[in-house]
């Protein structure tokens, strides 16, 4: 089955204390978002990516297609004032019947095996959301205080997340709700059971100077 990956690019750099978007930033020389297409054009050789931008930040984003990588495999599009709204703009552009991963750009340590898991999981059972355990105690506040949950019930999500393009793309078409954080709270909403699969400790979120220092840690050489 056709597989695409929409690549959700639309950080700023405000917690990063820079003028510069997230996705831009250099890591041992080259922009993060170089990394994370990189690792999905790698994963399968019919895979295409859909790469979502801020308008003001699409010619930037067309510099690092020009620079490394091949156009035929790559298309961009411009995003939208939420997350929920800039994929779903993304999603516009899947025309045919395929499994759609959608992924957060600055994740640019995501491996090849956890996108072919991912898709195996998908073929099988519609949808694969990567999770891993929470190595925290976890309090919940509630009207009276606080309470501790247990940690052992709790999973923390990554991305990518993939969904058969029939489940994803009607999900996308319900009206936009505060609560959708990620594309699973998306389907949920939907009314459609989800499928874990074993995420990574490296896929890391790059939100944070000190993100920078670890990723350039755990960055394979090449």
């Amino acid at each position: 089955m056709k597989k695409i990956a929409v690549i959700v690019a639309g950080g700023s750099g405000s917690r990063m204390n820079s003028t510069i978007p997230k996705q831009f930033l250099l890591l041992k020389g080259k922009p993060v978002l170089y990394y994370t297409i990189s690792t999905f054009l790698k994963s399968y050789d019919d895979m295409q990516l859909i790469l979502v931008l801020p308008e003001e930040h699409v010619a930037a984003g067309q510099e690092v297609i020009d620079a490394f990588f091949d156009y035929s495999r790559i298309q961009i599009t411009v995003g939208g004032p939420t997350r929920f709204h800039s994929v779903q703009n993304g999603l516009k552009l899947v025309t045919e019947e395929s499994i759609v991963l959608v992924h957060d750009a600055v994740r640019c340590l995501v491996s090849v095996d956890l996108i072919r898991r991912c898709c195996d999981t998908t073929a099988e059972k519609g949808s694969a959301i990567p999770v891993i355990d929470c190595m925290h105690s976890v309090r919940i506040i509630n009207p009276t205080g606080n309470e501790s949950l247990d940690r052992n019930v709790v999973k923390l999500v990554q991305t990518p997340q993939a969904f058969h393009s029939k489940i994803l793309l009607p999900a996308f078409m319900i009206g936009h709700k505060d609560k959708f954080t990620d594309e699973a709270t998306v389907v949920e909403a939907y009314g459609l059971k989800l499928e874990l699969v074993e995420g990574e400790e490296n896929n890391i979120k790059i939100t944070k100077p000190f993100d920078l220092v670890i990723a350039e840690h755990l960055l394979p050489e090449n």
